[in-house]
């Protein structure tokens, strides 16, 4: 295989980052919200920044009914699962919970991309998956000092987890999406599916909600969640990952709960001490084995 190029690399790293960034801050956002509200308000803000994506460009190849069912599952299982799954695993258990459970999507893609498409799992990648997994498990530890005796439900955990295979899922099926379908596209469409299936429960939550109590503050950080979780995020995870074999751009996902953990340490308030620094260079150490020129050790 050719070595992919870096700005592929970056455009994983930077995807994941956003994504770990708005999973921190979501804690302020469901404190304000009904989940299921949040998550509607999020996919029509983004359904309207996104609006001049959904047409078909010249040159772009038309959508086949495989191509159409890839998109309701990437956005059922990636887009509206995993934000309902995340919104309120957070709500119900910790960012620190968030942080531990998150950990295991570098093995999740993994398993998943072995599994549905053929890929072979070489050992360097494993170890990376390794370095990534042991990084945020000594993070999360870390964080547990800060904030034992916290109390965290056993549905919480459940949600987290399924939150987890979602992710994991939405990896793999965008594998198959970036050879027909353009980046673009892709993040407009499966954000309008999202919409779509949340609108009934949405409509519901916000008929009583009292929209005057929410801070200017608030609606600036609705406004980044909605445009870096269904915008930007996804056109650079799906720009990336059109270049990058999906188990090893799975490991990028470790950049999720560091970003989370990273939003918890500076704008929480959060503790930082060596267990820390130990984690982002075991985290670091998994991106680097995962990218390094496959001809290194050629010979």
């Amino acid at each position: 295989m050719p070595q992919p190029p870096t700005w592929a690399y970056l455009s994983l790293a930077a995807s994941m980052a956003l994504v770990g960034s708005y999973v921190g801050l979501s804690k302020l956002l469901v404190a304000a919200f009904p989940v299921l509200l949040l998550a509607w308000l999020r996919f029509g803000i983004a359904a309207v920044a996104m609006a001049h994506w959904v047409q078909r460009r010249p040159g772009d190849a038309p959508l086949s009914p495989h191509d159409r069912r890839l998109l309701f599952w990437e956005s059922f299982l990636g887009n509206f699962l995993f934000s309902i799954c995340m919104l309120y695993g957070v709500m119900l258990t910790s960012a620190l919970a968030a942080g531990v459970t998150m950990a295991a999507i570098p093995a999740a893609v993994a398993v998943l991309s072995r599994l549905f498409l053929g890929e072979r799992i070489r050992p360097r990648v494993v170890a990376a998956i390794a370095c990534a997994a042991a990084g945020i498990a000594l993070l999360a530890l870390a964080r547990d000092d800060a904030s034992a005796g916290a109390s965290a439900s056993p549905l919480g955990y459940a949600l987290l987890l399924a939150a987890v295979v979602c992710e994991a899922s939405y990896v793999v099926i965008g594998k198959r999406l970036t050879g027909n379908v353009s980046p673009r596209r892709i993040s407009a469409l499966i954000n309008l599916w999202g919409l779509a299936l949340v609108t009934p429960f949405g409509l519901w939550q916000a008929w009583s909600f009292d929209f005057s109590g929410i801070s200017p503050g608030l609606w600036a950080l609705l406004g980044f969640y909605a445009i870096a979780a269904s915008m930007v995020t996804v056109w650079l995870w799906m720009q990336g990952l059109r270049h990058v074999p999906s188990s090893r751009a799975g490991v990028f996902t470790v950049l999720l709960p560091v970003s989370a953990a990273v939003v918890g340490i500076v704008v929480l308030g959060e503790s930082f001490g060596g267990a820390h620094v130990a984690a982002f260079v075991l985290a670091v150490a998994g991106l680097l084995l995962a990218t390094w020129p496959e001809r290194a050790a050629g010979g």
